[in-house]
């Protein structure tokens, strides 16, 4: 999540207003990019009138610029010092071909400088550059605010909004998922459309749950590579009284799902964690899952794939772990508080007293000697953005649901992985997610991303997007 973004930029400009305007634009933006950590591509002073684009050549300099470093760019930027040339700007984005999204952004003017010498006159052309991308189907976005200065602390604000709405697009125009094991028998709630989801960039590897057991069966604590995994797991959480054997069962796991990730190029899983890797192998896959979620490589139960979709883009929207999680109790008799559960697989940021444990529901149908593996701990209160991506197949579509909320420390005295969540209006939400048929899983993520989210999911991939308010 530190990899620096790059971003093309156009600089407008029209020919009857002040030239300097660009040239001072520039300044603004070498220093904010190298500020925010941003890699610019644009046109030096000297390959048009100060670096602006302003003519067709203008455009074809510009778009055969953004051309040769089209596997860097993830967004462009659009700047407006003076009214610029909507032609200019709109021709550029076609000829480059590229489909990344477009930020758009106008000086304003200063009531004691409207003068001919200093007059921008960006407001009114902002809109003029919007409306001719409108009419050239190129997506883009806006500003808070209609006008506002790059030095602003506002726009810098958008910018780097900006930025993760790109890293959202691009992750997932490409994401490669594992699908490991046949969804829970039970769970209906769980399928999705593979069709629908290739059809939007995203591929699904899927992999017989009995292949990766049994490669894990032929690893000893012998092989170096065990025992390598087998310090990691124990030095990412204490094994409270988890068995040795458990351990080295667990280890050998993980071990197998690390090269299936790597031969297959994955970024995530979604795995079947119950009941045949319980009774056919004996434990619980929680501790690996929840090892590749903190290293950003988000993992799901249940083989929900699109819940672990989920996972990926809010953890692309944040730069921090998600966590998939059900929606599970009332908390008392309070409408906009409810208990957020799972078993045990939550990255470890989410757990500061993370221990690895067993899973007690589980336990009562497969013995909890099966179940160590899971992992028990209490999330602390922290911002909230929730969500969930689904395929709705009748209706050939992806639709996502969207919200903020925080967790809270309220107190809660039960076992697995949980927390308090506190959403405003929490019953219309449940209204929504039933009359709607989303599943009983939701991804939470520890930031205030939702707006990000929404800009991402629902401008430039295209899907419905339903935001709690």
């Amino acid at each position: 999540m530190s990899t620096k973004a790059t971003l093309g930029v156009i600089i407008g400009n029209r020919d009857f207003f002040p030239d300097r305007l660009v040239s001072e634009a520039r300044a603004d933006i070498m220093a904010l990019f190298s500020q925010l950590n941003i890699n610019p591509i644009m046109l030096e002073e000297a390959d048009s009138k100060l670096g602006g684009v302003e003519t067709f050549k203008d455009a074809q300099k510009c778009a055969d610029l953004f051309k040769k470093h089209r596997e860097e760019i993830s967004g462009i930027m659009v700047f407006l010092p003076n009214f610029g040339d909507e032609k200019g700007v709109a021709d550029t984005i076609k000829l480059s071909g590229l489909d990344v999204p477009v930020l758009i952004q106008a000086y304003p003017d200063d009531l004691n400088k409207l003068d001919v010498a200093r007059r921008r006159d960006s407001w009114c052309g902002k809109i003029s550059v919007c409306n001719n991308l409108y009419q050239y189907g190129i997506k883009y976005t806006l500003t808070n605010d209609h006008v506002v200065h790059p030095s602003n602390p506002k726009f810098m604000a958008d910018l780097k909004d900006f930025v993760a709405v790109c890293r959202v697009v691009k992750g997932l125009r490409s994401v490669r998922i594992g699908a490991i094991g046949a969804r829970p028998g039970a769970f209906n709630t769980v399928r999705y459309s593979e069709k629908i989801l290739q059809r939007n960039g995203i591929t699904v590897t899927t992999a017989d749950l009995s292949e990766i057991l049994g490669r894990a069966n032929k690893l000893t604590i012998e092989h170096p590579e065990v025992q390598a995994h087998l310090d990691k797991i124990n030095a990412y959480a204490p094994k409270g009284l988890t068995p040795d054997e458990a351990m080295i069962q667990i280890a050998k796991l993980d071990v197998v799902l690390n090269q299936f990730m790597e031969e297959n190029a994955l970024d995530a899983t979604a795995i079947q964690c119950w009941t045949s890797l319980q009774q056919n192998y004996g434990c619980n896959v929680c501790t690996s899952m929840s090892i590749m979620s903190e290293n950003m490589l988000p993992s799901a139960c249940e083989v929900d794939v699109t819940g672990t979709l989920t996972m990926y883009a809010m953890q692309l929207a944040s730069g921090s772990p998600s966590a998939l999680v059900d929606w599970n109790n009332n908390y008392a008799d309070d409408p906009n508080k409810c208990v957020l559960f799972h078993c045990g697989n939550w990255a470890k940021s989410f757990l500061p007293d993370i221990e690895i444990s067993t899973a007690p529901i589980l336990g009562t149908t497969v013995g909890v000697e099966n179940t160590y593996g899971a992992l028990d701990g209490r999330t602390p209160a922290s911002p909230l953005t929730y969500g969930r991506i689904s395929t709705d197949d009748p209706k050939g579509i992806i639709k996502v649901y969207l919200g903020e909320g925080e967790l809270t420390d309220d107190a809660l005295n039960t076992f697995g992985n949980r927390a308090v969540a506190q959403i405003p209006d929490l019953q219309g939400l449940m209204q929504y997610v039933c009359r709607n048929g989303f599943e009983h899983h939701v991804v939470m993520n520890a930031s205030k991303t939702a707006g990000i989210l929404k800009e991402a999911l629902g401008n430039y991939m295209g899907w419905e997007i339903h935001e709690h308010l």
